[in-house]
């Protein structure tokens, strides 16, 4: 007999997504407030990058394309599993204990249980910046640059899908630590949108090897340009990123187990 798992899923997500887009104007509204929130962004990093002719090794647009990569990769992730970060309201209100009741994987329905389209708008952002970056960071577009923006995308993605797995997994112990847990979803996005030369030795190393914020983008920018990279990180990493993320999912997935098991209900 054929797997019906996905069946569920489909159904919820569809019905997620159908009822964002039948209210027109305020779906339009909440779009344009995260292209405004995009372009806010880019405009620190333009404004920044530009006073200089080079910055942390990068040229403005060198720089606009790490910054493209890393919002691609963070509103996705963002997208599909963005909303684990609401797991204490779900604990205290009681509704995790219906989740747990069903037969299906718990991160999969809390997953599944919203999808915010309203990202879509960085995503747009960052398209844009990336089109109008690429013909001035003087980098050949190529199969081999193709199959790298390929690998960054995904990888980074996925390494940003587990960071919010990661988080939303201490939330079993810290019912009042979101905004700590955020520092380590939000901090790691913006940590990725600036070259890992800007920061000192100890800083660096923590955001390629312990929240691996510079193999989304940095490190694979580094790859297209033929930079060498900067101590302790070697360009060629720039296409580690889906190890990276398969590393981290390892860990998420051993502390939402372990979270979920030490879970014992709301009381209610």
């Amino acid at each position: 007999m054929a797997d019906r798992t996905p069946g569920p899923y489909r159904a919820l997500l569809g019905s997620r997504v159908r009822a964002q887009v039948s209210y027109r104007t305020s779906f339009a509204a909440d779009v344009l407030a995260n292209v405004g929130i995009g372009l806010s962004e880019f405009a620190t990093i333009y404004v920044v990058f530009s006073r200089t002719d080079e910055l942390g090794g990068l040229t403005v647009w060198q720089a606009a394309l790490v910054f493209a990569l890393a919002n691609v990769a963070f509103s996705v992730a963002d997208l599909l599993v963005g909303h684990v970060d609401t797991l204490p309201t779900l604990v205290r209100s009681g509704t995790l204990d219906a989740f747990l009741l069903r037969p299906l994987p718990v991160l999969a329905q809390l997953a599944t249980s919203d999808v915010a389209l309203r990202r879509v708008g960085r995503v747009l952002v960052a398209a844009l910046v990336f089109v109008v970056a690429w013909p001035r960071a003087g980098v050949d577009l190529d199969l081999r640059a193709v199959a790298l923006l390929v690998v960054a995308v995904l990888g980074g993605a996925a390494i940003f899908s587990a960071v919010f797995v990661v988080a939303g997994s201490l939330q079993f112990w810290l019912l009042d630590g979101r905004e700590a847990v955020n520092s380590i979803t939000y901090g790691g996005s913006n940590a990725a949108q600036y070259p890992a030369s800007l920061y000192s030795g100890p800083v660096r190393w923590l955001f390629c090897y312990v929240v691996p914020a510079a193999f989304v983008a940095y490190l694979p920018v580094l790859v297209l340009l033929g930079e060498p990279g900067p101590a302790g990180l070697p360009a060629w990493l720039g296409w580690c990123s889906p190890l990276a993320a398969v590393l981290l999912w390892g860990v998420a997935l051993l502390l939402w187990r372990s979270g979920v098991r030490h879970y014992t209900g709301s009381g209610s």
